[in-house]
């Protein structure tokens, strides 16, 4: 155990996690959350004068922290989004004490302290959020409105209809390089979380979409050893964001409400779809990359209730309008 020094304090052990993190291949996106949730953590011991050193913090400190997270002020910290009046979402909330469980659950590992406080603190649970899928009717309005004919407008249909067809995660699809295309086969290889590789099937729409874009409006690329398939004007690899802001432009023009539009709710649409259609719950699970069945089940409970929906509204018998029996 090493005593209280600056070599045990929040500053210095996360440049060490970082470090190894980034040696071990961790997804940027993980190394930033714990960065983010780490940093408010320390910046919170050091405005109420609670020490900063992980030698000297304990249960007591941490629910303190939770209770100045169910407090706080969204982007109260971000440098470039201003201030606003709603507080931190649940689902925020949850992400930042997994991850500080975590870090915490490294240092553990380290041999830095001996034991894990959070072993005696229940992370709050995030709020249950259902994102309702796109209809059919919302994704025919959200195609009519982009320009097939054009390089780019076919690129964003392309992108639409993988995105629909496989459930891919936004950063996935961003991923994929012209030799994970099995257009012969009809599947793509993705790389998802932690790196891990999956085959996922294509249908023959969007088969013949990826090579049509591929052979006739990709770009040739900025940079020759960047093989990504989907690319912006100016031949560079398109970002997750850019994606996520070319959905809700399209979804603006196409007058698509009461939906959250973004790539993520293709992700969810694919997933009740392919429910509804008579697809395997473990498939499923298989495609959409999850390490488990306990996402596969939200969307088997939302796919249910919807059929249930249905049946209210189309019952045979119920539609018949017979007048009530008059049982003896």
């Amino acid at each position: 155990m090493l005593p209280a020094s600056r070599f045990t304090t929040l500053d210095a052990l996360l440049q060490s996690y970082q470090l190894q993190a980034a040696s071990e291949a961790k997804s940027a996106k993980t190394i930033g959350i714990y960065t983010t949730a780490v940093t408010i953590l320390r910046k919170f011991l050091e405005q109420n004068g609670l020490p900063s050193d992980v030698t000297q913090i304990g249960v007591q400190e941490f629910r303190r922290f939770i209770l100045h997270l169910q407090g706080a002020q969204a982007y109260k910290a971000h440098p470039f989004t201003p201030l606003q009046q709603k507080q931190l979402t649940g689902h925020t909330i949850n992400c930042y004490l997994r991850a500080i469980r975590a870090f915490w659950g490294w240092l553990v590992s380290e041999d830095i302290i001996e034991s894990n406080p959070f072993g005696k603190i229940k992370v709050p649970k995030p709020p249950k959020k259902v994102i309702l899928p796109f209809t059919g009717e919302q994704i025919r309005n959200l195609l009519a409105v982009i320009d097939e004919h054009s390089p780019i407008g076919f690129r964003d249909r392309t992108i639409i209809l993988t995105l629909l067809d496989t459930g891919l995660r936004v950063s996935e699809l961003t991923g994929l390089k012209l030799n994970d295309a099995n257009l012969n086969e009809r599947s793509l290889r993705v790389r998802g979380k932690g790196g891990k590789e999956r085959v996922v099937p294509i249908g023959a729409t969007v088969q013949r979409a990826i090579a049509r874009y591929i052979n006739r409006c990709r770009p040739d690329p900025a940079n020759q050893l960047a093989e990504y398939i989907f690319l912006t004007r100016a031949g560079e690899p398109l970002t997750a964001n850019r994606v996520e802001s070319i959905v809700e432009v399209y979804a603006k023009k196409g007058g698509i409400a009461g939906v959250r539009c973004s790539p993520h709710t293709f992700r969810h649409t694919f997933a009740i779809s392919y429910l509804r259609n008579g697809g395997d719950v473990f498939l499923l699970q298989r495609i959409l990359g999850h390490g488990t069945l306990d996402m596969v089940r939200n969307y088997v409970n939302l796919a249910q209730s919807d059929l249930q929906a249905a049946h209210l509204r189309c019952s045979p018998v119920d539609n018949m309008r017979l007048k009530a029996s008059k049982a003896t």
